[in-house]
């Protein structure tokens, strides 16, 4: 190989192990990690990896749920199970293990992204609002990066489904208690809701999301965590606690 072939692919070679670790620092040096990952605009390794994660998590999830238990229990409370032929009951079971695969690697694969992109042009808009212009892919990078520990608590989650030979519904969600409605017993339905915003994974994503967006725009560190708080405080209030509660009153 020509010298200056050689040295052009460890120069590309380079580049890709520092656009790889260089998000990674999240995790171990969150001030300067964060803020450096940002500037740099690095969210396409990070945004692979949440995909992959999630996607990882939700396709296991799917080849050790039991679906039977969770099928019968939903027809019974429904008022379906009566006069339901065993063969209808089958195909039943067989169609939710498959929406199982399926939306496990769509999760993955199509709402993460999504998710990614919905939570920048949020960045976008409170810049606006509070006269602090920032380059959208510097906001995209905050949001990716601010997803990470989603990314850490789905790898951990496929590693412990791993080790169950069968899984069930219920059962999963408990699997990591990250959050205190897991681990706080005989709460009241509501009250789980409200403890379940406490979730060590989420709160790590929205610090991150403050450092980001400090990164991004230059803000004070503490008044973007603040803001990111305030953030998370409304879309645990819609949609951790409120529509689900709706949900439950019908």
């Amino acid at each position: 190989m020509p010298e200056d072939e050689r040295r052009t692919s460890l120069r590309d070679l380079h580049h890709h192990m520092t656009s790889l670790a260089q998000p990674a620092r999240v995790f171990v040096d969150p001030l300067d990690g964060t803020r450096a990952a940002v500037e740099a605009r690095r969210w396409v390794w990070p945004l692979l990896i949440l995909a992959l994660c999630v996607s990882a998590s939700g396709t296991l999830f799917s080849l050790r749920w039991d679906v039977a238990p969770d099928v019968i229990r939903q027809l019974q409370g429904s008022g379906q199970l009566m006069g339901l032929s065993e063969a209808d009951l089958t195909d039943k079971i067989q169609t939710e293990s498959r929406k199982a695969l399926v939306g496990g690697i769509a999760k993955g694969v199509i709402l993460m992204p999504l998710m990614a992109l919905l939570l920048a042009c949020i960045l976008w808009v409170v810049s606006w609002l509070f006269d602090r212009p920032a380059s959208f892919e510097q906001l995209l990078s905050a949001a990716v990066l601010a997803l990470l520990p989603i990314a850490l608590y789905h790898l951990i989650l496929t590693l412990c489904v791993a080790a169950q030979h069968s899984i069930t519904m219920a059962r999963v969600m408990n699997l990591v208690p990250s959050n205190l409605g897991a681990v706080l017993q005989g709460l009241s339905p509501k009250m789980q809701r409200v403890a379940s915003t406490v979730d060590f994974f989420n709160l790590w994503s929205t610090g991150l999301l403050g450092l980001g967006f400090s990164a991004a725009t230059g803000m004070s560190r503490g008044r973007a965590v603040l803001l990111a708080v305030a953030l998370y405080a409304m879309y645990a209030g819609i949609f951790l606690i409120g529509l689900p509660a709706q949900a439950g009153a019908q």
